[in-house]
C-alpha cells in the first residue's frame, strides 16, 4: 500500500554553484554520495538533492525531525537509486509503517527531478 508520495525539481546550475563550497557537500551528502558525485558531476548531485527532497515529502513532514544527510541516495548494483534512511528519517518511516521507498530520478540539460513513493510493502 502507498503511504506517501513526494516529488521535487531543481536547477542543476543552482546545485553546481553550491558545490563550489565544500561546506555544502559536507552538510548535504554522505561520503558514498560524494564519491558518486565526484565521478558523475553536478547532474548527479542535483538528482540526489531532488531525491532527498522527494523522500522528505513522501514522509509527510518535510525536513522536520531529521536533516538532509539522514536521507542517503545510493545506486544498487544495476544503477537504480535507492534511499537509505538514517536517524530521524528512519524513525519517521517506521512511525508510518513504511517498509520501502521507491525512487526515480531524471535529468535534462538544465534540471533534475525525482519522485519518491513510500510503501508498506
Amino acid at each position: 500500500m502507498i503511504l506517501g508520495i513526494g516529488i521535487d525539481l531543481i536547477e542543476i546550475a543552482r546545485v553546481e554553484r553550491a558545490l563550489a563550497t565544500a561546506r555544502f557537500s559536507q552538510r548535504v551528502y554522505s561520503e558514498r554520495e560524494r564519491a558518486q558525485i565526484a565521478r558523475r558531476g553536478a547532474p548527479t548531485a542535483a538528482g540526489y538533492f531532488a531525491a532527498k527532497e522527494a523522500v522528505a515529502k513522501a514522509l509527510g513532514t518535510g525536513f522536520r525531525g531529521f536533516m538532509l544527510w539522514d536521507i542517503e541516495i545510493v545506486p544498487d548494483e544495476n544503477g537504480k537509486p535507492a534511499a537509505i534512511l538514517h536517524r530521524g528519517a528512519g524513525a519517521r518511516m517506521g512511525e508510518l509503517g513504511g517498509r520501502s521507498i521507491h525512487i526515480s530520478i531524471t535529468h535534462t540539460a538544465s534540471h533534475a527531478a525525482a519522485v519518491a513513493v513510500l510503501s508498506s510493502d
